[in-house]
């Protein structure tokens, strides 16, 4: 068997998104560090190498390895004016067979948040997701605590479904995350089964 090469390249009224490449290290080490102190409360701890261009390169790779895979889509959110990286958005965990699932992950940098830019992101990778992958569900986790992106999940169409305890840690402890899901045909809320 052998993989073939997906090409996988959205575009949106203001964005560009793409996979990372070799030559976005230096650009997005900047923005990763600059927004450092708005991004750790809410991610995974950072490795000692995370800014390192070593890092970067496995990034790259593992990107290229997982759209080819149909394991995730990892994509840069590039703004379409100036060809500036904003931050990223990644839709991982593809479950194939009776799950036909994903999980949606993202992250913007400090100096482009409450601009719709994440909105316009998700909007456009959920249709992806949908429409070109075939999935029924994406689902997406976040503190309970972080408003915004409670906001701009719940305005993206992304429903609340619960809590999970001790569902990832984030800074260095296992944290409890809020549930969100979106489905292509939303049944929830009906009352005829059957």
């Amino acid at each position: 068997m052998f993989l073939v090469k997906r090409k996988v390249r959205l575009e949106t009224e203001r964005l560009s998104l793409r996979p990372p490449q070799h030559g976005d290290y230096r650009e997005w080490a900047d923005l990763r560090d600059q927004s450092a102190e708005f991004l750790t409360p809410w991610e995974p701890a950072w490795a000692d190498d995370h800014l390192g261009r070593k890092s970067f390169t496995n990034r790259v790779y593992w990107a290229q390895r997982s759209i080819n895979g149909g394991t995730a889509v990892p994509l840069f959110l590039e703004r379409r004016e100036d060809n500036a990286i904003l931050g990223a958005i990644t839709l991982d965990h593809i479950r194939r067979g009776p799950a036909q699932t994903g999980t949606l992950g993202y992250w913007i940098g400090t100096d482009f948040t409450r601009r719709g830019f994440m909105q316009e992101a998700i909007e456009t990778v959920v249709h992806y997701a949908f429409h070109h992958l075939d999935l029924s569900r994406i689902e997406a986790a976040c503190l309970p605590e972080n408003v915004a992106s409670r906001g701009v999940l719940e305005k993206s169409g992304f429903k609340y479904e619960g809590v999970a305890q001790s569902y990832l840690q984030i800074n260095g402890r296992w944290r409890t995350h809020v549930l969100y899901a979106c489905l292509r045909a939303d049944r929830r809320g009906r009352t005829d089964v059957g």
